[in-house]
C-alpha cells in the first residue's frame, strides 16, 4: 500500500443499491454508505469494513478522516493500480461499550500481475462519539 497526498478526485461510489464491495452481503447503501457519507460506524468490525470499502473505491479522503489523528500519516494516498479482490474477517469481538477493538482480517489484493494478502490485526478507539482506526500489527 503506498501513501501520499489525500485524492482530491472524489471515488466512484458504489450505487446505494449495488453489493457492497466489503463482502458483508448487505447492499452499499445499509453498508458501508452511511459511514462514507459522515455517519458513524457502530463497532470496530463496521470501521474496518467500511475503510476496506474505502481502499476499493479509492477514496482516501474518508481513510484518513476515518484514522485517528493521533496516529494518522500526514500524507494519503490510494494507490489507484492496486485492485481490492475481497476481505474476510477473522475475529472481531463484540466492543459494545467499550472504548477499544480489535479486528483481525485478510484482504486479498492485485497489482498488475501481482497477487497477495494483507493479513492484520487492526486497532480502534472509542472517543468523541464515534469509533476511529488506531493502527496495525502484520501477521504471518
Amino acid at each position: 500500500m503506498s501513501f501520499g497526498s489525500a485524492a482530491q478526485i472524489p471515488p466512484a461510489r458504489p450505487a446505494d443499491s449495488a453489493a457492497c464491495p466489503c463482502g458483508s452481503g448487505a447492499i452499499y447503501g445499509a453498508c458501508c454508505g452511511p459511514p462514507h457519507r459522515g455517519e458513524p460506524a457502530g463497532s470496530p468490525e463496521a470501521l474496518m469494513r467500511s475503510r476496506y470499502t474505502a481502499f476499493a473505491i479509492g477514496d482516501a479522503r474518508y481513510l484518513a478522516e476515518s484514522w485517528h489523528p493521533r496516529t494518522r500519516p500526514d500524507d494519503l494516498r490510494v494507490d489507484a493500480d492496486t485492485r481490492w479482490l475481497g476481505l474476510e474477517i477473522l475475529d472481531a469481538p463484540d466492543a459494545s461499550g467499550a472504548k477499544a477493538g480489535i479486528v483481525e482480517f485478510r484482504a486479498r489484493w492485485r497489482h498488475g500481475a501481482d497477487r497477495g494478502e494483507q493479513h492484520e490485526r487492526s486497532r480502534f478507539a472509542f472517543a468523541a462519539g464515534r469509533w476511529w482506526y488506531l493502527d496495525a500489527e502484520s501477521q504471518a
